[in-house]
């Protein structure tokens, strides 16, 4: 009984439980993580490779986020970015780490496709349900993920 009006209560504030800040924790650091590596991609490319597999590995406290997100009981809006981000990550994983595959140019589309659409897929997972907390951190993740989309284009022009 308790827990379900937690539950109640927790859905009416979206910040009210230590599992939702959480989210957001992991929105801004995940982003922030993905501004760093995409600036590093485009000024200190040895560096970037050697730290590369970090970006990846943040799947799995990102999993374990949602993870505890749907046992919170929140909705599939906020859980879905860590899931996402977790499969990108394998795929990102398998083909930049684990065994290194040219599949940007010329651009192998049956990696092409699943590897951006789970990158965008967890990059809107995290953002969009920022606007149902506050509207400040959705315009601050905006920002970030416009940097981040900028720096990431031109780190592989």
């Amino acid at each position: 009984m308790i827990e379900d009006s937690q539950r109640r209560s927790a859905r009416a504030d979206p910040m009210r439980t230590p599992v939702d800040r959480l989210y957001v924790v992991a929105a801004f650091g995940i982003e922030a993580s993905l501004v760093v590596f995409f600036a590093l991609r485009m000024w200190a490319f040895d560096t970037a490779l050697q730290v590369g597999w970090i970006v990846y590995a943040l799947a799995i406290p990102a999993l374990g986020i949602s993870i505890a997100l749907i046992r919170a009981g929140r909705p599939a809006s906020f859980w879905f970015a860590g899931v996402a981000y977790a499969a990108w990550a394998v795929v990102g994983y398998i083909v930049d780490v684990a065994n290194p595959i040219d599949w940007r140019q010329p651009i192998l589309w049956q990696v092409f496709v699943p590897y951006v659409a789970l990158y965008l897929a967890a990059q809107m997972f995290y953002w969009w349900p920022l606007g149902r907390i506050d509207r400040r951190l959705w315009i601050v993740f905006t920002v970030l993920f416009v940097i981040s989309t900028v720096l990431n284009i031109a780190s592989h022009a």
